[in-house]
């Protein structure tokens, strides 16, 4: 049971890049969170990163930032291969996890950590972060109320260049691959936007090596007869594309830059009756996936992003390697 009346502690497994903006700066501005350990594979790396960040303690290992009676709860930015591993022993050893994306390797590992989450009475969210954002919600609510009559398509992009190969999101032992990266966004939300879950029809990969792809084309359908396609690359032609489309019968949708709203971005919608242009809080997702997370665990309010709605997702990044002909990313 978490202390209430203090700020929620975090303590971060590696010293991974994305951990400042994703939570590190966050925390700076939450008075509910904090974070107040970190461990990585090399300790002199961990005791700079912990130096650059003001965090307060540097564990020699994961496993004993996992030990620490001082840590209320862990994020987990490390590769995508080893997400899975750390969460199941971060709830063994008591902690709430806070697990970037993807959540797993694949559907099966995702079903595991789901049914020991289950019962554990700790809080779980993978940290697709874009999801608690005001804009994603007001463009649910265009959805919910018709505005765009039923739907028929659904389209959702995330493609951004990275030509640096030796990275290890190309690796396949780490379960790397442009599906996994920023195709597991857009599969997101596909689902998030669709508003059910769909069967992946058919998917074509342009390949860096024989198993990891560096962009994905998938085309999907879900159970009330619309489609949808998902599209994403670290390197293709489609340098840069960050948007969702939804068409109904009666308007369309587009979401400009859904990702990282707070770099910009713009909800837009076009149907028989009006036409109207909306732009929300420059505040970060981070910052919103934080409230949502401290909401959780002190509250216990709801997590959008928990273990079943991750199984979803892994369900269909799955399926769509398979329809490729790629083989599943597997836990490194």
């Amino acid at each position: 049971m978490v202390d209430d009346t203090r700020p929620l502690r975090f303590g971060i497994l590696g010293a991974a890049r994305i951990a400042p903006a994703a939570l590190l700066a966050p925390a700076l501005r939450h008075p509910e969170a904090e974070v107040v350990a970190v461990a990585a594979r090399d300790r002199t790396r961990g005791e700079r990163f912990a130096r650059r960040h003001g965090i307060a303690r540097v564990h020699d290992d994961y496993p004993a930032l996992l030990a620490d009676p001082e840590v209320d709860a862990v994020y987990i930015p490390l590769p995508n291969g080893l997400h899975g591993r750390w969460t199941r022993a971060a709830l063994a050893a008591g902690k709430h996890v806070l697990c970037e994306k993807p959540f797993t390797a694949d559907a099966a590992e995702a079903r595991e950590i789901a049914a020991a989450a289950t019962g554990s009475g700790l809080v779980v969210m993978e940290a697709f972060h874009y999801r608690y954002h005001p804009l994603v919600a007001a463009a649910e609510e265009v959805i919910a109320a018709g505005e765009l009559g039923p739907l028929r398509h659904v389209e959702a992009s995330i493609c951004f260049p990275l030509p640096r190969f030796s990275d290890i999101r190309y690796d396949y032992g780490l379960a790397g691959g442009a599906l996994m990266d920023a195709g597991c966004y857009a599969v997101h939300m596909a689902r998030v936007f669709g508003g059910e879950e769909p069967e992946v029809v058919s998917a074509r990969a342009k390949l860096r090596d024989p198993k990891v792809d560096r962009a994905m084309l998938a085309d999907l359908r879900f159970p009330s007869g619309h489609t949808g396609r998902v599209r994403c690359s670290m390197w293709s032609v489609d340098l840069l594309r960050v948007a969702v489309t939804v068409v109904g019968a009666k308007g369309r949708m587009r979401i400009v830059n859904p990702l990282l709203p707070h770099q910009g971005h713009l909800l837009s919608v076009r149907t028989d009756t009006r036409r109207f242009r909306r732009r929300f809080t420059r505040r970060t997702s981070y910052d919103f996936q934080l409230d949502a997370f401290t909401d959780a665990v002190l509250r216990g309010a709801p997590v959008p992003t928990g273990p079943d709605d991750s199984v979803a997702t892994m369900s269909v990044v799955d399926a769509v390697y398979a329809a490729a002909g790629l083989p599943p990313r597997v836990p490194a």
